[in-house]
C-alpha cells in the first residue's frame, strides 16, 4: 500500500518579464491598492474595539447579575402564547433581559453563533 519511493516533482522557476513591470502605470498600482484597502475596512466584521461584550445594558453598574426567582419564570412561561420565553445571552436585546431576536444581527455582523437561553413549560 505504502510505497518507499520518493518522487522528485520539478521544479519550475518563473521569471519576472521586467518590460512588464514598465508598463505598469503608478497611479492604477495607486488606484488598485487604494480600492483593495478600501475593500478590505468595508468587509471585516466589525468588532468592538474594546473587547466588551455588554455594549449597552445597564453600564451604570460595576456588574450586571439578572435574578429571576423561579416564580417569576414560570409566570412568565405560562403567561406567554407560546409556552416559551427566551433569555438574551448576546448582549444587544433592546428588551433585556428578554431576547428580541438582536443576536441574529450580531450573528451575521461578527460571525459569533449565540442564540437566546429558551424556557419552555
Amino acid at each position: 500500500f505504502f510505497s518507499s519511493e520518493v518522487v522528485v516533482a520539478p521544479i519550475r522557476t518563473i521569471s519576472l518579464d521586467m518590460d512588464l513591470l514598465s508598463d505598469l502605470d503608478p497611479i492604477s498600482i495607486a488606484i488598485g491598492v487604494g480600492i483593495g484597502a478600501i475593500l478590505a475596512l468595508v468587509l471585516m466584521p466589525s468588532k468592538s474595539s474594546s473587547g466588551q461584550v455588554n455594549l449597552d445594558v445597564q453600564k451604570n453598574e460595576a456588574k450586571v447579575a439578572t435574578i429571576c426567582p423561579l416564580r417569576d419564570i414560570e409566570d412568565t412561561v405560562n403567561k406567554s402564547d407560546k409556552g416559551v420565553v427566551a433569555y438574551c445571552r448576546c448582549w444587544r436585546s433592546k428588551t433585556f433581559p428578554l431576547c428580541d431576536g438582536s443576536h441574529v444581527k450580531h450573528n451575521k455582523a461578527t460571525g459569533d453563533n449565540t442564540g437566546p437561553l429558551v424556557i419552555k413549560k
